[in-house]
Parts: structure tokens; C-alpha cells; sequence
């Protein structure tokens, strides 16, 4: 991600990957390569994509993963450069011995004050 790696990234997916992401649909179905292409064009250089809190549980051939994403970077398309903190959950799955991302899941609280607005100012 960092460094805008499309076939690295493809590398770690499984086949049937499920992704759930910040932005709609409310589950992608773009092909994620094409997803991450476009998204990808949108940065000046390199993102500032770190995990935090990240808790890995696993049994067998099965793990998932949670905690929290900080994106930072410059964007090169007149979009405020972001600051973003967010929810992430990753499910995996040992295919052939390596393991692969089969499902990723990403959110931001919203505002329970009745305009149902993305909290995307809150940091930990």
C-alpha cells in the first residue's frame, strides 16, 4: 500500500477476497486492482499507511486480525491531504502454506446526533 504496489499487494489476497470499505458500495466489487489503481493515481509519491493496536488471533489455517489505520500522504487530485484514523478488521486464511487476506473490513464512527456525519476527526 505504502508504496503503491498493486502486484505486491495481490501477492497476500485470496481468490474470493471480500472487501468492505470506507467508500461505497457497501461491499466492493470493483476487481481490486482496478480499485486500487484508481485510488493509487489519486497520491503525490508515497502513502503513510501504518496499522496500530493490531491484534492477530489464529487456529490453523484461519486468523483474523484487528486495530487501527492511520493514512497520511499528499494528494494530487485538489483533495485536502488526509490525516485519517480508522476501524480495521482482517480475516486470513493459510493457503499453501503462506497466508492470505480473504476479507477486510474498514469503518469510521458516525455522529449519533442525527446527521449520520463520518466522525473522521477523531484520533486515539
Amino acid at each position: 500500500i505504502r508504496q503503491k504496489d498493486i502486484i505486491g499487494v495481490m501477492r497476500h489476497v485470496a481468490e474470493n477476497f471480500v472487501r468492505y470499505e470506507l467508500a461505497p458500495p457497501l461491499e466492493a466489487t470493483t476487481p481490486l486492482p482496478e480499485d486500487l489503481a484508481s485510488w493509487f493515481a489519486t497520491w503525490r509519491g508515497n502513502i503513510g499507511y501504518q496499522l496500530h493496536d493490531l491484534e492477530i488471533h489464529s487456529t490453523g489455517d484461519l486468523a483474523y486480525a484487528h486495530g487501527l489505520a492511520h493514512i497520511t500522504g499528499e494528494k494530487n487530485n485538489g483533495e485536502p491531504n488526509p490525516d485519517l484514523w480508522y476501524r480495521t478488521t482482517f480475516g486470513l486464511r493459510q493457503i499453501e502454506g503462506h497466508w492470505h487476506f480473504t476479507h477486510v473490513h474498514e469503518s469510521v464512527p458516525f455522529k449519533m446526533d442525527g446527521s449520520f456525519q463520518a466522525a473522521v476527526d477523531l484520533k486515539p
